[in-house]
């Protein structure tokens, strides 16, 4: 029977370079304090032995981890998962969480947590205890629930609010929501029209009222009215129906209407077809997020792109940044998003 191939660990690493496990240990964390010739010779045994670090070998250079948590909503998330409709926030989350960590060292874990459960508490304790996580991504609505931001800060848990509005004190980011709504805002003003309908989402984000506040003053800067032109729906499409047919049956109907995801602007299409109205001869859309689904309806929809991987990205290099006691970038950072033109905005129709 032949013989299983020993793994190499940094045992062997060390004696192999002729260091102490803590010298191999400082090299592989990537930590300022080992000399370049020190690092060089150390990183020479690891090539040549074919060494691949784990987390207990991190470990080893002090109390940190090298773990990063990243918790999304679970019912929302599920919801998504099950439907198939094209929502990739999660991928996007992961591709730009995933790597960035890897270029420190670092993994991703990612955890699903409700926000609105009575046991929210004993299930965020159970993932720390496990995990004991160097940091945690809080993403929209987690870092607004005061149960999970509390109980980070009684363990002592750095985190990074995204798209939260209580930013006071803490390491947050955001995609610019207000900007991103003035710009669709604009864009569609611009192209002559000026009843401009909004579909809101749901309360329990604030990135609901942020882009609210982005279309009405863009508005009212524009001197337009906003009476009658704004529905609230909850991110579904269910919602965004309703919203839509109150919108589109009103007598004086809007021109265009901007949603605040795709799931919403889809179902207000659906309904502008039902009604005998043609996307975007009779009314234009323009949606926010930007998933891969929104390149597929007739007529495709202009969208705003959500930066979401550049913006996970950031989040773990602030949490990094901030545990090594690094220089960081004013706060709350931006992260701009975009509109990506596509067939569903035109000239309004004229009157007859």
């Amino acid at each position: 029977m032949a013989r299983r191939r020993q793994s190499v660990t940094i045992k062997h690493v060390a004696a192999d370079a002729g260091v102490s496990l803590q010298t191999v240990s400082r090299v592989i964390n990537n930590e300022a304090n080992v000399r370049p010739e020190m690092k060089a010779r150390v990183q020479a045994s690891i090539d040549k032995l074919g060494y691949v670090p784990s987390i207990a070998a991190q470990r080893m250079s002090g109390s940190r981890s090298y773990l990063i948590l990243a918790l999304n909503d679970r019912q929302r998330t599920i919801e998504d998962w099950r439907a198939r409709e094209g929502s990739d926030w999660i991928d996007q989350m992961l591709l730009g969480g995933m790597l960035k960590c890897a270029e420190y060292g670092y993994r991703l874990i990612f955890e699903l947590v409700d926000t609105h459960s009575d046991h929210i508490e004993r299930e965020l304790k159970g993932a720390i205890a496990a995990l004991q996580p160097d940091g945690v991504i809080l993403t929209p609505p987690h870092g607004d629930n005061a149960l999970i931001t509390g109980l980070l800060d009684k363990h002592k848990i750095p985190y990074v609010r995204i798209g939260s509005r209580a930013n006071g004190g803490a390491l947050s980011i955001s995609m610019g929501d207000d900007a991103l709504a003035r710009m669709a805002t604009q864009h569609l003003i611009d192209k002559g029209h000026m009843r401009i309908g909004f579909i809101a989402g749901a309360r329990e984000y604030a990135v609901s009222q942020w882009r609210k506040e982005g279309w009405l003053e863009t508005m009212r800067d524009n001197g337009l009215a906003t009476d009658g032109l704004c529905e609230r729906g909850d991110f579904s499409f269910a919602s965004g129906e309703q919203a839509a047919r109150i919108l589109l049956e009103s007598r004086a109907r809007p021109t265009a209407i901007i949603a605040s995801n795709d799931q919403m602007t889809m179902a207000t299409n659906k309904v502008a077809h039902e009604l005998g109205l043609k996307v975007p001869g009779d009314l234009s859309l323009i949606s926010f997020d930007n998933t891969p689904v929104v390149r597929f309806v007739q007529p495709p929809l202009t969208a705003i792109d959500q930066p979401i991987a550049e913006t996970v990205s950031r989040a773990v290099e602030l949490l990094i940044k901030s545990q090594r006691g690094e220089e960081l970038p004013p706060l709350p950072l931006i992260v701009e998003g975009s509109l990506v033109e596509r067939n569903s905005v035109a000239a309004p129709p004229k009157s007859k």
